[in-house]
């Protein structure tokens, strides 16, 4: 079996011309206004329950949201996704990491430990940039 995924057989038989619709007048991907392609976007997951783990928080969500729908009536999923939202709104400056602990306590996970508790998330590194620069990105400025 092709390790790469289905995606990648379908590209060999699909002309190049129709995989990049931001490609320039000579077929060729316009890198300084579209910036660099990535790979690892187009790739499939490599594993079937990769799919599952990744959408583990939003899958979760809908069942709560659902149960408590049938339980409680419309008003009671509505009114804590709006909670939710108001949660996820809360954040430090741009140059400083945000724990979400309000969204945390909504979702009842700030007494327990799980992966991004030890490791940590990727995308949340301990690299700090320049504040003045990230905030004028943050607010449009830049």
């Amino acid at each position: 079996m092709n390790t790469r995924g289905l995606r990648s057989q379908l590209k060999d038989s699909v002309p190049v011309t129709g995989l990049c619709p931001q490609a320039g007048p000579y077929g060729v991907q316009d890198s300084l206004r579209r910036g660099f392609s990535s790979v690892k976007n187009e790739l499939l997951p490599s594993h079937p329950l990769e799919l599952s783990e990744k959408n583990f928080q939003l899958n979760q969500d809908k069942m709560n949201f659902n149960t408590l729908r049938n339980i409680q009536g419309l008003h009671a999923p509505l009114k804590l996704q709006m909670e939710y939202r108001a949660a996820r709104q809360i954040q430090r400056l741009p140059f400083l990491p945000s724990s979400n602990l309000a969204l945390d306590t909504l979702r009842g996970t700030d007494d327990t430990i799980g992966f991004e508790d030890i490791l940590n998330d990727p995308v949340l590194s301990e690299v700090m940039g320049d504040p003045h620069i990230m905030t004028e990105y943050k607010l449009g400025v830049l």
